[in-house]
């Protein structure tokens, strides 16, 4: 089983990679969503109140994720705080949804890991030496990024804020074994994808694509 990382800007199409590498056969792990699901367990959830206050959880005591955002970005080195709690347990989450998929009856031969935050953090590398092998990056020119966004209902000011925020197309390219250039339509998005796939099941394993 290859375990393959999936990283790119906002706006650059890395959900649309996802859905099309999903179609060709692969299993998408949605590292983000294990995040969501990890600040549910208790352990975490006690150590988030710790580390934030009482602010961040609703009535129900689950974590308010408006809340636990202002606190995180009120003041710099607080989104440090929030990863030191939250990666530990998102990489355990993801070693147990890696177990599942090997003992399953039918094994895939590959696993996507869909990751916002790849470069940024050490998300997908676990501690017993699992975790990606291989990073895909997904980028597009800027102002395709910008048109994109903006025909999602984004704000210019906003869009360019959380590009800011992200690593550089340097910075994701360092890490990269294959990067998929998406300034097309999604047909030649599509047509890179079909030609990828083989070569992450192994076949051509380590060769930048573009």
């Amino acid at each position: 089983m290859r375990v393959v990382g999936l990283c790119g800007g906002i706006g650059a199409g890395k959900s649309t990679v996802a859905a099309l590498l999903a179609d060709h056969g692969a299993v998408v792990v949605d590292v983000d969503a294990l995040g969501r699901g990890v600040l549910t367990e208790p352990d975490v959830l006690a150590a988030v109140v710790e580390e934030f206050g009482p602010g961040v959880v609703d009535h129900d005591g689950a974590i308010d994720r408006a809340a636990l955002a202002a606190e995180v970005f009120a003041c710099e080195g607080r989104l440090a705080d929030l990863e030191a709690i939250s990666h530990p347990a998102i990489n355990r989450a993801l070693g147990r949804r890696l177990d599942e998929l090997a003992a399953a009856d039918r094994p895939t031969d590959l696993v996507v890991l869909d990751m916002a935050v790849l470069v940024e953090s050490d998300l997908g590398r676990l501690d017993d030496g699992r975790g990606y092998g291989e990073v895909v990056v997904v980028e597009a020119d800027r102002d395709v990024r910008l048109r994109r966004l903006a025909g999602r209902g984004m704000d210019r000011a906003d869009a360019e804020a959380r590009m800011a925020s992200q690593a550089t197309d340097a910075e994701r390219r360092a890490v990269a074994d294959h990067v998929l250039v998406n300034d097309g339509d999604e047909r030649d998005l599509a047509r890179a994808v079909a030609d990828l796939f083989p070569r992450l099941l192994g076949s051509d394993a380590g060769s930048p694509a573009a």
